[in-house]
């Protein structure tokens, strides 16, 4: 039993909503009784298969020195030696939430019962984070087929052979076998890709807000969105889009009709660029937590035997961030083609830019610069990183698949999306005021009312820069409503 308002680990049931909870911090772990259970046979067979037979990691070397033959009882030389020798400590510094999250990703892995590592490791994983101790973990010499750089950090700091970041715990012993089982694993990209998806996903729910305040400046045609239409082409996430909208429009009655016989773009097509990215999303989740629960390590302990396997690889999640960041970038698209219709006069009927000083006054010009800078950044970000390999470690690994840089590139890309849907915000919010309408349905009329009490109402020329900060701060509740 856990604690209130904790978290239980078994190696099966840990979900892109715990890993969330978890990094963000105060959230009690512990393993359950049946998974350490299975943690201490799973390393009895270890032990005793690598008795019997060569076990890769335990009674050899790694990589190309697979078949260097290494003694079995000497893990403060060869099991250190592969640990210090993997800490590269280069690239970036992960933040907390990101560490936290990966902590956890690879206790629940460890739970799973593959790895044959000693349960002191287990149970050292899981005391650091209750105690809310850190490692230094940094973000380069990742490809794809291990974190295995970001792991060592972790394991000599369990081990007391670098210091805590934060906090600290007593130093564990190392018992032979214990270096690779700890090191063979992606739990750190796995724990980004979450952290970044769950940030993705907010975003694209807070989209349909945001391009709703944009559709009721622009008088939109409900028809685009209507129950008929998504039921003859009935793909997932389209229905979802179309849905939400009619939900947050207050369209479940039959609306009046709107100033266009049919609207640009960037409404009348929304739920057919955004439904992509819901259903790559959904998709993403369900690949990241069948990994986070995998036991995955080469080799692999089970059923009192160990198996050498290629577990390692990573090409569901890496196809997966590139399939999301690609629909991500189309969301974008339209988001900053509604701010290019938010400023048109002919869509509007407000002045040019939605400028309201004398003549010439540039009003939120502004806005499609920092806008269209950002899907540029957003264009670079979406490129896939898996059309690239590597070969290494004298030609015995020969393919990766860059899922690390799949993550990485989605975590910025959240960031760029953010930028676009705040600019396309501060628009929307500005062109309803001149127009002096509140938006219609109560969802909406009451985020628009949250909006202009969080937003400044300065309609002569002025830096717009604090305006938009505060409009990527304010999409987060919106998408968690």
């Amino acid at each position: 039993m856990g604690e209130p308002g904790g978290l239980v680990v078994d190696g099966r049931a840990l979900t892109c909503g715990d890993v969330v909870r978890v990094a963000a911090g105060g959230v009690p772990v512990t393993v359950a009784a049946d998974a350490a259970a299975a943690v201490r046979d799973s390393h009895g067979t270890a032990c005793a298969v690598s008795s019997t037979r060569p076990v890769y990691g335990r009674t050899t070397g790694v990589g190309a020195n697979r078949d260097a033959v290494v003694g079995t009882g000497d893990a403060e030389t060869h099991d250190l030696r592969l640990l210090l020798s993997h800490a590269a400590a280069v690239g970036e510094a992960l933040d907390e939430p990101a560490v936290r999250a990966a902590m956890l990703v690879r206790l629940n892995q460890l739970a799973a019962a593959g790895s044959g590592i000693h349960p002191r490791v287990v149970g050292a994983l899981a005391d650091a984070l209750r105690a809310g101790a850190l490692p230094a973990v940094h973000d380069a010499g990742s490809i794809g087929t291990g974190d295995l750089s970001a792991l060592a950090e972790i394991a000599l700091t369990l081990t007391g052979h670098l210091p805590w970041a934060r906090g600290h715990r007593p130093p564990i012993p190392l018992e032979p076998g214990d270096a690779l089982a700890f090191l063979s694993s992606n739990a750190v990209t796995l724990a980004r890709a979450v952290l970044a998806a769950e940030e993705l996903g907010r975003l694209l729910e807070a989209a349909h807000l945001v391009t709703a305040l944009s559709y009721c400046a622009l008088g939109g045609s409900p028809e685009a969105f209507a129950e008929q239409v998504h039921a003859r082409r009935p793909h997932p996430g389209a229905v979802r889009s179309a849905a939400r909208m009619r939900q947050v429009l207050g369209h479940e009655d039959a609306p009046g009709p709107g100033r266009r016989i049919q609207d640009p773009f960037g409404l009348r097509a929304f739920p057919q660029v955004h439904g992509p990215a819901l259903d790559a999303v959904a998709h993403l989740r369900g690949v990241l937590e069948i990994e986070i629960n995998a036991a995955a390590e080469n080799p692999l302990v089970a059923g009192g035997a160990v198996f050498h396997h290629g577990q390692f690889s990573t090409a569901y999640p890496a196809l997966a961030l590139d399939h999301l960041r690609a629909a991500v970038h189309h969301v974008a698209e339209l988001s900053a083609a509604r701010l290019g219709d938010l400023v048109e006069p002919e869509f509007t009927g407000l002045t040019p830019f939605l400028a309201a000083g004398p003549a010439g006054s540039s009003g939120v010009m502004i806005l499609e610069y920092v806008a269209h800078d950002a899907l540029g950044r957003l264009r670079h970000s979406a490129g896939p990183v898996t059309l690239g390999t590597a070969v290494i470690s004298r030609g015995v690994e020969d393919h990766a698949s860059f899922t690390p840089h799949a993550a990485r590139s989605a975590t910025a890309a959240a960031g760029y999306y953010r930028t676009v849907l705040a600019c396309e915000l501060v628009a929307a919010v500005r062109a309803l005021r001149l127009a002096g309408t509140a938006p219609r349905g109560a969802r909406l009329a009451a985020v628009y009312a949250e909006l202009t009490a969080a937003l400044p109402d300065v309609r002569t020329d002025h830096p717009l820069g604090e305006e938009i900060r505060r409009a990527g701060a304010l999409v987060d509740g919106l998408g968690a409503g």
